[in-house]
């Protein structure tokens, strides 16, 4: 069995409040896929040095956000860790000569248990989370990517999490009944049309080439989970372009199915 490759637009940590079209979508998306023996998620919340992978027994839900409602903060994922893929990980990094290590108390960061409560509610699942460097570059994330390919046919789904669009600050001035600006739907467009094509090299060099880059990521941290996806999957351009959706006015809520 191999498994495709996911990118999740996350979201606010709201979602399982208020989960609208997003939410069944992710349900959707969970319900046609084969079942994962086990899940990699990398999440935009997780940023260390160098590649780092949960290893607890019993990861904790971490909510790692701040005034939200207080329902919020009692949710847990109750998924098992998967420490022994944690491992694997960690092996196949070393031997793609990228340094990374164990972490044996980190849990859960809302990139990784918000969508996973969503597509898997029951949390039976083993799960097991990847940091990302956010002072490397998307190269350095798709050779990420790259080097954990194989654990796709061994029934791993690996899972990105982060953001097409990410400008919080416009986000907090933008009127939340408002349209989308011209320069995120442009953005959005480019990097749709661009995976669509196929086209690795421009996406890598996306803070050059797309329109209105770096207005809508200030910073990478937010896109590089989606570098990790597009180097476990083999072919880019067979993917599936999925939920379509804007919230708060301007934060694109786009997801990509990878099946090559």
């Amino acid at each position: 069995m191999i498994m495709p490759v996911l990118f999740l637009s996350h979201g606010a940590p709201s979602l399982p409040l208020d989960e609208g079209d997003t939410g069944a979508a992710w349900r959707q998306i969970a319900a046609r896929l084969p079942r994962p023996l086990s899940i990699l998620a990398i999440s935009a919340h997780w940023e260390t040095r160098i590649p780092t992978v949960g290893s607890a027994v019993h990861p904790e839900t971490i909510h790692d956000f701040s005034g939200f409602p207080e329902a919020l903060y009692e949710l847990r994922y109750p998924a098992p860790g998967a420490p022994q893929l944690a491992t694997e990980v960690v092996q196949r990094l070393r031997q793609a000569g990228i340094e990374a290590e164990l972490d044996e108390t980190r849990g859960l960061d809302h990139g990784a248990w918000i969508p996973l409560s969503l597509m898997y509610p029951h949390g039976v699942i083993p799960v097991t989370q990847l940091s990302i460097q956010p002072e490397q570059t998307p190269d350095w994330h798709l050779a990420l990517g790259r080097a954990l390919r194989p654990l796709r046919e061994a029934g791993v789904l690996i899972l990105g999490s982060g953001a097409i669009t990410h400008n919080l600050r416009a986000i907090f001035g933008h009127a939340p009944g408002e349209s989308a600006p011209a320069w995120v739907i442009e953005f959005c467009d480019w990097i749709a049309d661009r995976i669509k094509a196929g086209d690795l090299a421009s996406l890598l060099a996306y803070r050059t080439l797309a329109p209105y880059a770096v207005q809508n990521h200030p910073s990478d941290e937010h896109l590089l989970p989606l570098f990790v996806a597009l180097g476990a999957a083999h072919d880019i351009a067979d993917s599936q372009h999925m939920n379509r959706v804007m919230t708060y006015g301007m934060l694109a809520m786009d997801a990509f199915e990878f099946a090559a």
